[in-house]
């Protein structure tokens, strides 16, 4: 087992990872730091993604951003544009390949010849390392918006070198979230490792002048997922971070379905980060916030998908996050075209101007805010006690004692023992902890809470309820009742 230790990575300790690095893939040869500075410095304000964020939250704007990629530079431009113009998105994506994810660029590459000779994208993604330094940079100055790196990478190195160098100035991800969530078998001390450089290379940038935004992936799983846990997972990852020297961070949160509790967690994500960063010495750091709309099943019928969009945007709206990651029409029927997202996209800005002035009563907020903030932090602090202090060990440590646990995901360094089930309003609640490190009080809260439900639907609490939940949006409903 390799050493690991959450502490800011010396200049000697980062170079002698980075030849290695460049080597993995040739365009790696084409990548020189001070000209990336340089290029990121030369790029006008209204295309660094830390500065428009900033600028919506203190205006209390919610800015839109869909998800998009496709395989060639040529069409990958003409998407973006499209959802720039006529999707009249804020923010704009480059989701990359599944290939390069897991750092496959030979098959990349395979990919991107296909997809010439095909006349369509044989990819569903962006294989930015194969496009190299100035493909990047062809997507970045087509535009006229910020455009983030979207991906689902265990070791990303190469992917953030190239994309840093091309001018992306968001980049999402980290050494849990996209392990846990994403692979079976990734090593987690190493991918937390590996994302010390990704964050140490943002902080480089950023003490040459450049702000690049960081984004820990919040949905995880993406369905029924409590906010305790993905609030514990982001947390820590923004800690790390800030660690390296990132001063510009946005935590996210997948929608839940209960509007109650899913203004409670963006809102209480927000404060729980600023005070754990504050906390641990990270007074200068700005946190922004992203809801991601409905990761579960969509309903088939186009109109009760617009339905499910309208709900994640109307929830984007009342907690104020800073931006929200926008569905499409289509989610039900694969990589959807870009009409359907430039669709997706209309119908929640419109939602979103619709309800920018108004607001949720606080008092109906409060009791759910309590019970996540608390939730929180007996994990967070939890994780730091596992690690005698260190928060990257204890990272590693919690999940092997299921202190952190996230619910149906794949990865063997996952306890997997964690079940979530909705309440009788549809409140994601904790069914079975696990080895979840919750006060007596709280896991009994959840206990009553679940068996409300199951007093209302004459049935015992069981793993059926669970099972009911994961199917229920797709077939239109929140809760999944018996029939």
């Amino acid at each position: 087992m390799m050493d690991l230790t959450n502490k800011r990575l010396s200049e000697e300790e980062f170079y002698a990872q980075r030849g290695e690095v460049l080597s993995q893939w040739p365009t790696g040869k084409d990548v020189d730091m001070q000209a990336g500075v340089e290029y990121q410095k030369k790029l006008p304000s209204r295309k660094n993604f830390s500065h428009k964020l900033q600028k919506a939250k203190k205006n209390g704007v919610t800015l839109i951003q869909p998800r998009a990629g496709v395989a060639l530079i040529p069409e990958h431009i003409q998407l973006l544009t499209y959802l720039q113009d006529k999707g009249e998105a804020d923010l704009l994506p480059t989701t990359i390949d599944s290939y390069t994810r897991q750092n496959r660029f030979e098959n990349a590459q395979q990919g991107i010849e296909e997809s010439v000779k095909s006349g369509k994208s044989m990819l569903n993604g962006f294989p930015a390392v194969n496009h190299g330094v100035e493909g990047c940079r062809q997507i970045v100055e087509a535009l006229d918006i910020p455009v983030q790196v979207r991906h689902g990478t265990p070791d990303a190195r190469l992917l953030t070198e190239i994309t840093y160098s091309g001018g992306f100035t968001s980049y999402e991800g980290g050494g849990i979230s996209y392990n846990i969530p994403y692979s079976k078998n990734a090593d987690l001390t190493k991918t937390i490792s590996d994302w010390q450089y990704v964050d140490r290379l943002t902080g480089m940038y950023e003490e040459a002048g450049v702000t690049i935004n960081r984004e820990p992936f919040g949905p995880l799983t993406g369905t029924l997922v409590p906010p305790c846990i993905s609030h514990a997972v982001a947390i820590i990852e923004s800690l790390l971070a800030a660690e390296q020297g990132v001063k510009n961070l946005t935590v996210g949160y997948g929608q839940c379905g209960n509007l109650i509790q899913d203004v409670a967690a963006v809102q209480t994500l927000q404060s729980l980060t600023d005070e754990y960063l504050i906390k641990y010495g990270y007074s200068d750091v700005e946190v922004t916030t992203v809801l991601h709309q409905w990761m579960g099943g969509f309903p088939q019928d186009e109109a009760k998908a617009f339905s499910v969009i309208s709900w994640g945007s109307t929830v984007a709206a009342l907690s104020k996050a800073t931006k929200v990651i926008v569905k499409t029409p289509h989610e039900a029927m694969g990589i959807p075209t870009m009409e359907a997202n430039a669709q997706g996209l209309r119908c929640t800005k419109q939602m979103i101007s619709m309800l920018r002035d108004q607001t949720l009563n606080e008092n109906s907020l409060a009791g759910e805010k309590a019970i996540i903030s608390a939730e929180t932090h007996c994990i967070v602090d939890k994780v730091f006690e596992l690690g005698g202090g260190d928060l990257a060990v204890g990272a590693v440590r919690a999940f092997a004692a299921g202190v952190l646990d996230i619910p149906f995901a794949p990865s063997r360094a996952n306890a997997g023992k964690l079940l979530p089930v909705r309440d009788n309003h549809g409140a994601v609640r904790i069914f079975d902890p696990g080895s979840l490190p919750l006060s007596g009080d709280l896991l009994a809260f959840h206990k009553d809470k679940i068996a409300e439900r199951a007093k209302e639907e004459r049935r015992d609490p069981s793993f059926q309820m669970v099972t009911d939940d994961v199917y229920a949006i797709s077939q239109g409903r929140l809760v999944g009742r018996p029939k």
